[in-house]
């Protein structure tokens, strides 16, 4: 049975306050001093307690005093209860954990040059690294760590430095009905697609440069599982352009592109409009319904990723291609969470070896 008689009620939690501390120095100074047992009792403290302040707060001093006229010093130990606690808030300053931008500078400055150069998340930053090891574990903060430092200003990079911080918004869905239909409407997908389980299933859409007058566009092709990102430039954000790049793509893969395009989600726009008649019998075509672009969120994602390097309003025709292989590629080399901190490419060259050993099980 527990006892609960004369227990000492201690104020877990409460530190001995100066009031406490000079009440010991009272005690322990009287003609007859009281122990600390005493003191404990008195002041509703736990013994170990006030055994250690009176430890603490213990100090050397050294007096004089005169015997047959001449004087001498001697030196004795007191408790003083401005020693005691001038010990507390030393200890205080030492008691709290030296943040992990303190102990590892390097990691700091790496994840700094990351969020500048290659404009990298946190999450990507301390996924990556822990991912490849690139710092002892205990160097490397947790991403919600990174994102508070980065609050605090502990670090060169500020908050208008990372692009999803400021502009991120909730969507409300809804579907519309469509007022035309190019082909098979999403409802009909393999429930396969949605899982992500299955190399192949892309989505599809195109990025335009100025609204007004003739200008080239983007065509966008982003695989739902790995998240590899295929960008073709094109003569505009009509029917025929979007059907010569897919016709060469599909020319350029050959027997394959049944394998690597399994099946297409495409939103219901105009230039879609031949998508069906141009991959049938090779790759299956659905269509979102219209306002619904998070039907194809991975695309329209991504397609948000291309504007932080393209911005709306830029002219597309000014554009070069390497500019756009350097958005593709570094799209393709980012580290993604969703993927164990893996890049699409690496992603990709895994499917395609699997696609490889399956075809020579068949042969």
């Amino acid at each position: 049975m527990t006892q609960t008689q004369n227990t000492t009620e201690s104020p877990k939690g409460k530190h001995l306050t100066y009031k406490e501390r000079v009440q010991i120095e009272t005690f322990r100074s009287l003609d007859n001093p009281l122990s600390g047992n005493c003191i404990a009792k008195k002041l509703g403290r736990a013994r170990r307690t006030i055994h250690k302040e009176i430890k603490d707060g213990t100090v050397r001093q050294v007096r004089k005093q005169k015997q047959n006229g001449k004087e001498y010093w001697y030196d004795y130990v007191v408790y003083s209860a401005d020693a005691g606690q001038a010990a507390y808030e030393n200890a205080r300053k030492h008691s709290s954990k030296q943040h992990k931008w303190v102990k590892a500078p390097n990691f700091m400055a790496y994840a700094d040059q990351q969020m500048k150069e290659n404009n990298y998340s946190p999450d990507v930053i301390v996924g990556r690294a822990k991912k490849l090891k690139l710092f002892p574990e205990e160097d490397i903060p947790c991403t919600t760590t990174l994102y508070n430092y980065i609050d605090q200003g502990f670090m060169e990079t500020k908050n208008i430095d990372l692009h999803l911080k400021v502009r991120r918004r909730t969507n409300h869905a809804q579907n519309r009905k469509n007022k035309k239909l190019l082909g098979d409407l999403i409802e009909k997908r393999p429930d396969i697609v949605d899982s992500r389980e299955e190399f192949g299933h892309w989505e599809i859409d195109t990025v335009a440069g100025l609204k007004s007058g003739t200008d080239q566009a983007l065509l966008t092709l982003t695989e739902r599982k790995t998240r590899y990102e295929v960008i073709i430039k094109i003569d505009g954000k009509a029917s025929n352009p979007v059907n010569q790049a897919l016709a060469t793509l599909k020319a350029a893969a050959g027997e394959h592109f049944g394998l690597l395009f399994r099946t297409m989600t495409s939103d219901n726009g105009s230039e879609f409009s031949g998508l069906t008649e141009l991959l049938k019998e090779v790759t299956d075509v659905y269509f979102t319904h219209p306002y619904s672009s998070w039907e194809r969120g991975t695309n329209e994602n991504h397609n948000g990723i291309i504007r932080r390097f393209i911005p709306k309003g830029t002219r597309m025709m000014d554009v070069s291609l390497s500019t756009v292989r350097h958005v593709q590629d570094w799209m393709n080399t980012l580290p993604r969470r969703i993927l164990g901190y893996a890049t699409p490419r690496e992603c990709l060259i895994e499917e395609i070896r699997q696609l490889q050993l399956g075809a020579r099980e068949t042969a």
